[in-house]
């Protein structure tokens, strides 16, 4: 990065399975920036986990919770990597803020590398290791995940290291 450009805030967009945790501390130790998933600002914001919310107060409940997760990552002094919430994109003003603050990542995978990686689902919600949710969710989801990129990057066969170089590529100026 040259001294006069700006810090990029990355944002790491994708369904469950994609990879955002894993590409996230990978491009953090390559470039030495902070690393946030959703889930952890989530647990700072509401001092619970988000599996406990979605099992006490409800999946929508869990969703603003993660909205507001994500509205907190645009505070964050650049530059930092934030893997958001793979729902944030359904709502429409989360899109907008996504659009206009940073440079958006989609891990885009086939549903069966999104099956493969899930496993058992251990940690995760129960329809996770289901074929028909996850292709459901994926159908409804990629056109919203392809409105708010500025990169797109088929993950199903490349390593983490290689997407986070990718990513520094992207972000670096020419």
């Amino acid at each position: 990065m040259t001294e006069d450009a700006p810090a990029p805030r990355v944002f790491l967009v994708g369904m469950m399975g994609s990879g955002k945790s894993t590409v996230g501390r990978e491009l953090a130790r390559q470039t030495g920036w902070p690393y946030l998933d959703n889930d952890q600002l989530v647990r700072t914001m509401t001092g619970r986990e988000p599996a406990e919310i979605r099992t006490t107060d409800g999946e929508d409940v869990l969703h603003v919770a993660e909205t507001e997760a994500l509205d907190s990552a645009f505070a964050l002094r650049p530059p930092v990597v934030i893997g958001a919430a793979a729902a944030v994109v359904d709502d429409p003003a989360a899109r907008e803020a996504l659009r206009e603050g940073g440079h958006v990542v989609w891990l885009r995978a086939r549903v069966e590398t999104l099956l493969d990686r899930v496993g058992s689902g251990e940690g995760r919600r129960a329809e996770a290791t289901d074929p028909t949710w996850v292709r459901q969710h994926l159908r409804e989801r990629e056109p919203l995940y392809a409105s708010v990129a500025s990169q797109i990057l088929d993950v199903d066969e490349i390593e983490p290291a290689t997407i986070a170089r990718a990513i520094i590529e992207a972000v670096q100026p020419l």
